[in-house]
């Protein structure tokens, strides 16, 4: 957070700031791709107190909300990010349902706060995270992060058994349609080709090849994708411990 403030002081103290707006909107694009999430919030922050209703920064406000969110070691700040991303999000997409940045951010966020929902909300947020998601890809076709959301999503659904899937029937009203590991791999192939040097969504589409397990070549796959996974260079603040992961999948698979 002081750090948050300290950016904040310097954006705010640039020469001209109230003229070049669309520098700073730049620059935070620039932080975002570069994985400083914190850096990149805080300059959203900046630019939405000039223009509230601007949808462009609403969304990827929301998006660096989410992320930064992730970060938090509290509990309860973390979640405290997350409903913020959520507020932001519907709000881009209430002023203008075809932004993209907006669906990609709500399906994101919603994501994150089912880990404290209660199963009959899971399931409900399941449902929303889909058709966010493909929202946003109807939109922007090769939006990376929305195909991997798509991925864990058709491995999640495609992950349930029988007797799962008859007490969500039965208490949840019913399992998202759709949902198979074909699909899954289908989209983190897809998020890989997008973007090549993004350390999980190799390990993600390793996971969905194991869990697959449909013929040997899904092994021979998994243990391709975890090792050009670790051979990357770190680029999220995230991508240390994700390699830590594929190392340990990477054990049991060899």
């Amino acid at each position: 957070m002081k750090k948050i403030f300290l950016v904040l002081f310097v954006v705010l103290s640039l020469p001209g700031f109230s003229q070049n707006y669309r520098g700073v909107y730049e620059k935070a694009l620039s932080l975002k791709k570069e994985y400083k999430y914190v850096e990149s919030l805080a300059m959203f922050q900046v630019l939405l107190k000039t223009d509230s209703n601007n949808v462009d920064y609403l969304g990827h406000a929301s998006t660096m909300f989410t992320k930064a969110g992730n970060m938090q070691s509290d509990e309860k700040k973390r979640f405290d990010y997350y409903r913020q991303g959520e507020y932001l999000a519907k709000k881009a997409i209430k002023i203008d349902p075809n932004n993209a940045e907006a669906h990609y951010a709500y399906s994101l966020v919603v994501g994150r706060l089912s880990e404290q929902a209660s199963s009959k909300q899971k399931v409900a947020n399941a449902k929303l995270i889909k058709s966010e998601a493909d929202a946003c890809i109807r939109l922007q076709p090769n939006h990376a992060g929305a195909y991997h959301i798509l991925g864990r999503w058709h491995r999640t659904v495609a992950g349930f058994g029988i007797i799962e899937k008859m007490a969500i029937n039965a208490l949840y009203g019913g399992v998202p349609e759709g949902g198979s590991y074909d699909e899954a791999v289908k989209c983190f192939k897809k998020a890989i080709q997008l973007e090549p040097a993004y350390v999980l969504h190799y390990y993600e589409l390793a996971v969905t090849l194991h869990e697959r397990d449909a013929s040997a070549a899904d092994k021979t796959d998994a243990v391709a994708a975890l090792k050009k996974a670790m051979s990357l260079q770190n680029q999220t603040p995230d991508d240390p411990a994700t390699k830590k992961k594929c190392e340990v999948l990477l054990t049991d698979l060899q």
